[in-house]
């Protein structure tokens, strides 16, 4: 077989919805997509990783982070819009790339994409069971601490060891009750994720308008810390490192693109959805990071809840809205958990319909409409990851594999615009080629200051991708049997 054939690309006209069994019900709109967007994106980054952020690395000059990891979103953002209105197929970058690059990179690029979804569900899962159970004990309720921590944890020092827990269950039962959830249909996963998405909304408006009236101008002071002489702490170099470290609080938007197949007139709604979800949750994060630097010293943030930080400094008046404040932590977090799962499901149907993956993966059940094999197999996967692994480990491969994705996607972009300069296109990119050319290399540049530990994390997890290619997906797949 001829090397070559491992590049064989699908048309764009080969982006159609299927018929009969392998059939997605359309339902969402532009609002929808946005909602999804925000639910996947508001998360974990604004409620946690704000405060350490600020703590550990930049200051109140976290604010800065915050623009730049949202202009590399944006020039991530703007590609997708491009290929999601170019090609209006469920896949997402997966589809892309079998456009733009041929199957064997449009093959890395889904199995990246598995790994990044994979674990971003499993990562908010497992935050989402701290959470839950510090709620449960401000009401008396306590659990043991061998079902509700990763047994597998790391650390710089003495590597990869066990703790003294089994499983963590509460991270495992909210995966499964999604994956259920997601499972019945498309419709009640959305009407659910728009309620948390409001909650979450509401809640964060509140503390900007609360926090206002209590925001002490000194705290901003000095908005850029000295140096401490250690590369990434504070300085320059700081808002550099914090920036790298809040791309994950950005990661999510990309799980619009993955909804082609369920949107209604995609090729206006993606773009819509894409940047629009990606506009106000930065809006939400510049305006959460001023108040809450305002209000407390960022000495004080290094901690797992920075606003309750910020709301025991307002007074007593608001003690009620600390409680109000993790109702909503619980919210956001499993509206991220429930995009993630939901944009996994819609890669492994797609690749599966492709003959890339077996055919039992693209079913669509009778009554719900939905791929649930595909469901039910994502989820298996995600209840043991989430009940093994830590946070920061997950966390972190999340961001290497969301960046070259990343990465990828504005390098398809390019190569299409010479491709194929002809074909329609109902949303461009401005400013070409420079804003690709400028998303490859910051999301390239953020990867480097990713651990060894990560890199090879994610070589082994490819390294398995290739040897499932190679046994299955080359001898199956759809577009190489029509092109023999």
């Amino acid at each position: 077989m001829k090397g070559r054939n491992l590049f064989v690309k699908q048309p764009i006209s080969s982006g159609t919805e299927g018929t009969g069994k392998h059939v997605l019900k359309r339902h969402l709109g532009s609002t929808q997509l946005t909602s999804i967007g925000i639910g996947a994106i508001i998360g974990a980054g604004i409620f946690v990783i704000t405060g350490q952020a600020a703590a550990n690395f930049a200051g109140p000059a976290v604010l800065i982070s915050f623009v730049i990891a949202a202009i590399i979103c944006v020039f991530a953002g703007l590609c997708y819009a491009e290929l999601a209105a170019m090609i209006p197929i469920s896949g997402g970058a997966y589809s892309y790339s079998y456009v733009a690059l041929g199957e064997l990179p449009a093959w890395m690029i889904g199995w990246s994409s598995a790994l990044q979804y994979l674990a971003a569900a499993s990562a908010v899962a497992v935050g989402w069971s701290g959470y839950f159970i510090s709620l449960l004990k401000d009401f008396g309720i306590s659990f043991s601490s061998a079902l509700t921590n990763t047994p597998i944890v790391y650390s710089a020092e003495i590597g990869w060891h066990m703790s003294n827990s089994y499983f963590n269950l509460p991270a495992a039962l909210l995966v499964l009750v999604i994956s259920i959830l997601i499972s019945v249909g498309i419709k009640a996963a959305t009407t659910l994720n728009n309620i948390m998405v409001a909650v979450k909304l509401i809640t964060i408006f509140l503390f900007i308008v609360f926090g206002a009236f209590y925001i002490q101008p000194s705290n901003w002071v000095p908005f850029i810390p000295e140096n401490t002489g250690v590369f990434g702490e504070f300085g320059w170099s700081g808002i550099l490192r914090a920036a790298g470290l809040l791309f994950f609080a950005y990661n999510g938007f990309d799980t619009v693109a993955t909804l082609a197949q369920e949107t209604v007139n995609p090729q206006k709604n993606m773009p819509r959805g894409i940047l629009g979800s990606l506009g106000v949750s930065t809006i939400a994060y510049i305006a959460t990071v001023l108040v809450l630097t305002g209000v407390a010293s960022y000495t004080l943030l290094n901690v797992s809840d920075p606003m309750s930080v910020a709301l025991n400094i307002m007074g007593p008046n608001f003690v009620w809205f600390a409680t109000i404040v993790k109702f909503a932590i619980l919210a956001a977090l499993t509206s991220v958990v429930l995009a993630v799962l939901l944009a996994q499901t819609r890669v492994f149907f797609t690749m599966s319909k492709d003959g890339l993956l077996p055919k039992r993966l693209s079913h669509i059940h009778p009554k719900f409409q939905t791929p649930t094999t595909s469901t039910a197999i994502i989820a298996i996967g995600a209840i043991i990851i989430a009940g093994l692994f830590p946070v920061d480990m997950l966390g972190q491969l999340v961001s290497l594999a969301v960046l070259i994705v990343f990465a990828i996607m504005c390098f398809g972009v390019l190569i299409l615009r010479y491709t194929q300069p002809n074909a329609i296109r109902p949303f461009k990119v401005p400013l070409m080629p420079y804003i690709p050319i400028l998303g490859i290399a910051c999301c390239l540049g953020q990867t480097l200051f990713l651990p060894l530990t990560t890199w090879a994390q994610f070589f082994v997890w490819m390294l398995i991708g290739l040897v499932v290619y190679f046994k299955f997906g080359i001898k199956h797949s759809n577009l190489r049997k029509l092109t023999k």
